[in-house]
């Protein structure tokens, strides 16, 4: 028992000693900067930059009732209370017992004697962690549940950029409607124009029958247009957390103006920022812990355990009987086929994996800022291109239409401009959509997440 009592310091000291948590290098060389950057500061909900009041609603609602963000809460619980399960074996564990037994005793002379004996008890059994292998396991979970926790800014993020991106195809789809349905007033006209000159005889029923076409063609994409708003507000609902049936949102048919290009910064800022590259380090470190556990698991376990215990037949006699033992317990690996070191081996391969993908990560997290900001500087100059072109192919519909009209010019002439001037029409707006799409995707790609609310449990069904 001395010899106990005199290792107890030590025992004590090795299990408050902490477990560092190893730093990692970035394992890829990385440029000081973009290839571009603007000015303007983007806050951290970065949506709002497009002052799109409706935008804002619809992302609000999102990210207390989508399911799926939903979901990522729970896992994050799961997370925090394995942390806390494995963080137990750190505290003695303590356990209770009673009972009460019959003992039938056949005495000479005096029959049998009935006793009851009643028992009470308490054990505890503790682990000392001298090698660090529970401190560890405790670490790394406890790295695990940050990593979850940052896991929920990743898909806050991700559906924030997607709801803005469904928004504003439906945008365009809207405008799209509203463009083919003045395109059918002016086919319209073009057909009793045609009709006009097949009457005066000017004109063949091969033109009046080409008109029709393109008077019927773009009935039919306006069918194709209808079902694209359809689905895209089903979209809109469910990431949501709506039931189709049940969501409405209100006609906008006007795109908002872009601010000024956002400020991208370093690129090691955005190592630091964006939370599924922290998620992945934090996914090294936890590994490169269970390393360190997995060696630990090869040394000698030592644990204590004590009870203590009474009995007596009569409740007025427990505190005079009571028994007490503390015990030491020594387990040590002595054959084991090699699982513990390929168990540290396994650990040490998962270690440098998830270093290899957080290379990734980052490299993959440059390419998208650097294609965010390509493709909308290119975007830019596409949207002046149509412009003029738009322009050019107005003036010449109205020069050509003017000479049809006079006998000037036959009809090929007057419906090669036309179906012309109608496809830039579609394109400038499908343009001006793309051009909103690379911005959302820049303001992703720089996104370092906010402070999130936990989901609402009562849900709403209507917006707007």
């Amino acid at each position: 028992m001395y010899r106990i009592l005199r290792l107890a310091p030590f025992l004590l000291f090795a299990t408050a000693c902490s477990v560092d948590v190893k730093p990692f290098d970035v394992p890829v060389a990385l440029p000081e900067r973009f290839s571009a950057s603007g000015e303007a500061m983007t806050p951290d909900r970065w949506w709002l930059s497009f002052n799109d009041s409706q935008l804002n609603q619809l992302i609000d609602t999102a990210l207390m009732q989508n399911q799926d963000l939903r979901a990522t809460f729970k896992r994050l619980e799961q997370a925090q209370a394995i942390a806390q399960k494995v963080g137990a074996e750190l505290i003695p564990a303590l356990n209770g017992n009673s009972g009460i037994d019959r003992a039938i005793l056949d005495q000479p002379n005096a029959g049998q004697n009935i006793t009851d004996i009643f028992t009470i008890g308490l054990a505890a059994s503790y682990e000392l962690d001298l090698w660090g292998r529970i401190r560890a396991n405790t670490r790394a979970a406890e790295l695990d549940s940050q990593a979850v926790a940052l896991d929920i800014h990743t898909a806050a993020i991700a559906l924030s950029a997607q709801i803005a991106s469904t928004w504003y195809q439906l945008i365009e789809q809207n405008r799209q409607l509203d463009l083919l349905n003045r395109q059918l007033v002016t086919n319209q006209q073009y057909v009793d124009l045609v009709m006009a000159r097949f009457k005066g005889g000017q004109g063949t029923a091969a033109d009046v029958f080409q008109q029709k076409q393109l008077l019927e063609a773009v009935n039919g994409d306006k069918y194709l247009v209808l079902a694209a708003i359809d689905v895209l507000k089903n979209q809109l609902a469910v990431l949501t957390g709506t039931a189709p049936g049940l969501f409405k949102v209100p006609t906008v048919t006007s795109f908002p103006p872009l601010a000024g290009l956002p400020s991208t910064g370093l690129t090691a800022d955005l190592i630091q920022r964006r939370p599924d590259i922290q998620q992945q380090y934090l996914s090294i470190q936890a590994a490169d812990l269970r390393v360190a556990a997995a060696i630990a698991d090869r040394f000698p376990k030592v644990s204590l355990s004590t009870s203590i215990n009474t009995s007596a037949p009569d409740l007025q006699d427990f505190f005079n009987n009571w028994l007490a033992t503390l015990a030491g317990n020594l387990v040590v690996p002595i054959i084991d086929g090699g699982r513990r070191v390929a168990e540290v081996d396994r650990n040490k391969a998962v270690t440098a994996e998830n270093l290899d993908l957080y290379g990734q990560k980052i490299l993959n997290a440059l390419q998208e800022v650097d294609n965010a900001l390509a493709q909308e500087y290119q975007q830019h100059k596409r949207v002046d291109s149509l412009q003029k072109q738009l322009r050019y192919s107005s003036d010449a519909n109205s020069q050509i239409r003017m000479r049809y009209g006079y006998g000037g010019i036959d009809f090929l002439r007057i419906l090669t401009s036309l179906i012309n001037l109608q496809s830039l029409e579609r394109s400038m707006i499908r343009a001006e959509r793309e051009l909103i799409e690379y911005r959302i995707n820049l303001y992703r790609s720089l996104a370092g997440g906010w402070e999130l609310k936990k989901p609402e449990t009562e849900r709403s069904a209507t917006h707007g």
